[in-house]
């Protein structure tokens, strides 16, 4: 069975880092994706990071390009989410997900998901 969870939010002030981390059971990452997505209070969600088969190919959203950055530590089985350079619209809750298979973009095919992590920028 796939477990996500993810650890590593909190507040921070605008210009701050944080450093998310989702900690992987039950999955293999051979040729599927995983992704970070975010939700703002009011706001539809969105993917911020996408990485596929331990980082053959990782990408970012324009909103958060040069800023974040999604890698893969195989030894600690976790996909981390760097995020530089904070600012107060980066506040959200911040979910890793996962799914099998190729068509990393394909966002409504992530089936497995974390509880969520909050991230809050002032």
């Amino acid at each position: 069975q796939v477990q996500l969870v993810e650890s590593g939010g909190g507040s921070v002030q605008a210009g701050g880092s944080l450093r998310l981390s989702c900690g992987v059971s039950g999955y293999a990452y051979y040729r599927n994706c995983m992704a970070w997505f975010r939700r703002a209070p009011g706001k539809q969600r969105e993917a911020v990071a996408l990485i596929y088969d331990a980082a053959v190919m990782t990408w970012h959203s324009d909103s958060v390009k040069g800023r974040f950055a999604i890698s893969q530590d195989s030894a600690k089985n976790t996909v981390d989410l760097q995020m530089d350079s904070l600012k107060p619209e980066d506040t959200a809750m911040y979910y890793c997900a996962a799914k099998l298979g190729t068509g990393c973009g394909l966002l409504d095919t992530y089936n497995y998901w974390g509880q969520g992590t909050q991230v809050t920028v002032s």
